[in-house]
C-alpha cells in the first residue's frame, strides 16, 4: 500500500495479524529484505515492511532535506499513524537500525521492544562527522559519474560484505538484482542526508534509554561488534547476542538463526 507524507509516497508492506513488528532495510535495500521471514514472523504478528525514502517503491526527492534523519523519523511517525499503530516492535538493520533508533530516541512511547541488527548510535564526534560526511560525497559522486550498476559492482565488494561471498551464486545474484533497482537520486540523498555523517549523535542519550533492546552482530564483523559491545554496556536495558560465523547481514548470513532469535526475544514479554 502507499502512504503520501507532504508530497513523498512511502510504500509499505503490510502482512500478518497481531502485535506489530516494523521494518526497515539497510542502504541500497528495501521491504522484500524482509520477505523470507514473512511465514515465521506473520503467523502470530502483523508486520510492516516499509521502504525508506530513496528506497525501493518509496520516492527519490530531489530534496535532499527530505531526507534528513529527524524529517524521516516524523514521516515514518505520520505512516504508523495512518495505519492506526500507536505502539509497536521495531527491528532495523545497518542504516535502517540507525532510524529505528533514531525513532525510538525521538518518540519513545511508540515503541515496546527495538532490535538493532549491525548497527550504531551514530558517530561521537564532530570531526568523525565530518569525514564520514566527506566520504559519502565522494562515494555520491561516484553513484552520479559512473550510474547504478558501476556502483553496485562497487559496493558488493567492500570488505563489509566479504562474509557474503560465501552464499550461493543465486542469492549472491538476487541481492545484487535487488540493488540494481535503486534509484541514483535516492541513493545519493540517502547518504547526504540520513548518512552516519549526517545525523546526531545518540550515544548520550543510552544511559537513559529504558527501552528493552536486542543488539545483534555477526562474531566476523569486528567493527560492529565493538560498537554493540559499548551500547550494551551504556544501556539499562539492552543485550547483545553476537550470531557465530557471520559478517554485517546476519538475516542474510544465517537466516534460520537470525529468525529464531528474533522470534524469542519478541515472544518474551
Amino acid at each position: 500500500m502507499k502512504h503520501v507524507i507532504d508530497g513523498v509516497t512511502y510504500n509499505v508492506e503490510v502482512t500478518g495479524e497481531g502485535f506489530p513488528l516494523v521494518l526497515f532495510h539497510g542502504f541500497t535495500g528495501d521491504s522484500t529484505t524482509w520477505k523470507p521471514f514473512y511465514f515465521k514472523w506473520s503467523n502470530d504478528r502483523q508486520l510492516v515492511s516499509i521502504d525508506i525514502i530513496g528506497h525501493g517503491k518509496s520516492d527519490s526527492p530531489e530534496d535532499v532535506k527530505r531526507y534528513d534523519m529527524l524529517s524521516v523519523i516524523g514521516d515514518i511517525k505520520r505512516v504508523l499513524e495512518k495505519l492506526n499503530l500507536t505502539k509497536v516492535d521495531m527491528l532495523g538493520y545497518s542504516m535502517g537500525g540507525r532510524l529505528a533508533l533514531s525513532f525510538a530516541v525521538q518518540y519513545p512511547d511508540f515503541i515496546r521492544k527495538l532490535i538493532l541488527e549491525s548497527s550504531s548510535p551514530g558517530l561521537e564526534t564532530e570531526e568523525e562527522r565530518w569525514d564520514r560526511r566527506k566520504g559519502d560525497e565522494k562515494l555520491c559522486h561516484y553513484i552520479e559519474e559512473n550510474g547504478i550498476a558501476q556502483f553496485v559492482d562497487y559496493w558488493e565488494n567492500i570488505p563489509l560484505f566479504a562474509t557474503q561471498k560465501n552464499l550461493s551464486e543465486e542469492k549472491q545474484e538476487e541481492i545484487k538484482q535487488q540493488r540494481l533497482q535503486n534509484n541514483q537520486v535516492g541513493l545519493c540523498n540517502s547518504l547526504k542526508g540520513m548518512g552516519t555523517g549526517s545525523q546526531a549523535s545518540w550515544w548520550e542519550h543510552l544511559q537513559t534509554f529504558l527501552i528493552e533492546t536486542l543488539l545483534l552482530t555477526g562474531t566476523l564483523d569486528e567493527k560492529f561488534c565493538s560498537i554493540a559491545q559499548q551500547m550494551e554496556k551504556l544501556m539499562p536495558n539492552a543485550k547483545w547476542i553476537q550470531v557465530e560465523g557471520s559478517g554485517h547481514a546476519i538475516h542474510v548470513e544465517h537466516p534460520e538463526k537470525f529468525g529464531t532469535i528474533v522470534s524469542g526475544f519478541l515472544k518474551n514479554s
